[in-house]
């Protein structure tokens, strides 16, 4: 309010430009706010974003691929994202630094490690709170799983898991990350014709994105060990 006092008073406003001016900044505000609350309510915990990735530790990245779908148009479409590669090599990033992107645009965005997802799935279910749950799951803009098909599942957790993407497929938008290649990820469930639904909803529509090469994490460890000698 001062800074735009003394700006009026400098420039010379007149009395509209100064409420209209004064108006913007407090849709302005407003607005950042409002990411910020997304940001927070996703909960990605370490801020990882398009800025801080540094693509020449992967020269081999489509960077107009990965800026298009930071855009937010696939989930417009409702389209999904699976970045697959050994770890330490890019993806939790990349999958965070898209979800960024997408509050950033207004989308609702939900972030879990895979083991984290089903530890709460089993906790609301314990106590009563499973379909408020399912609901926060299914009807968020964006989902990301992290270190998807990480270690096994049992039945429970798998029908909980088909509920979520059938109900989001072809409609709501889910990343995922994996350390396992797709050709892997049935053994992770008991049962194969619920492994059979849910992977071909996740793989239909879905842009996949293969990350190879050594560790980035190990890479700079060894880079920083080197700075201290």
């Amino acid at each position: 309010m001062e800074l735009r006092m003394l700006e009026s008073q400098q420039n010379q406003l007149d009395y509209k430009t100064f409420l209209s001016l004064l108006l913007q900044d407090e849709l302005d505000a407003r607005q950042v706010r409002k990411i910020q609350k997304l940001i927070r309510d996703a909960r990605f915990g370490q801020e990882l974003t398009l800025e801080n990735f540094d693509f020449t530790w992967a020269p081999y990245l489509n960077r107009t691929q990965i800026r298009e779908l930071a855009t937010g148009v696939f989930i417009s479409q409702g389209e999904g994202i699976i970045l697959v590669g050994p770890p330490g090599t890019g993806k939790t990033h990349l999958a965070k630094a898209i979800g960024h992107e997408a509050c950033r645009k207004g989308y609702t965005v939900l972030f879990y490690k895979f083991h984290q997802l089903f530890a709460e799935l089993l906790r609301a279910d314990s106590n009563g709170t499973i379909d408020r749950f399912l609901n926060k799951l299914i009807h968020c803009d964006l989902l990301i799983v992290d270190d998807f098909a990480f270690k096994k599942i049992d039945q429970k957790n798998s029908e909980f898991l088909y509920s979520i993407v059938d109900a989001r497929y072809g409609t709501r938008s889910i990343i995922l990350t994996s350390n396992r290649a797709m050709t892997d990820w049935m053994n992770v469930f008991p049962d194969p014709v619920i492994a059979g639904a849910i992977l071909d909803r996740l793989a239909h529509q879905a842009h996949q994105i293969q990350l190879k090469g050594e560790s980035l994490r190990k890479k700079l460890t060894t880079k920083n060990r080197k700075q201290d000698l």
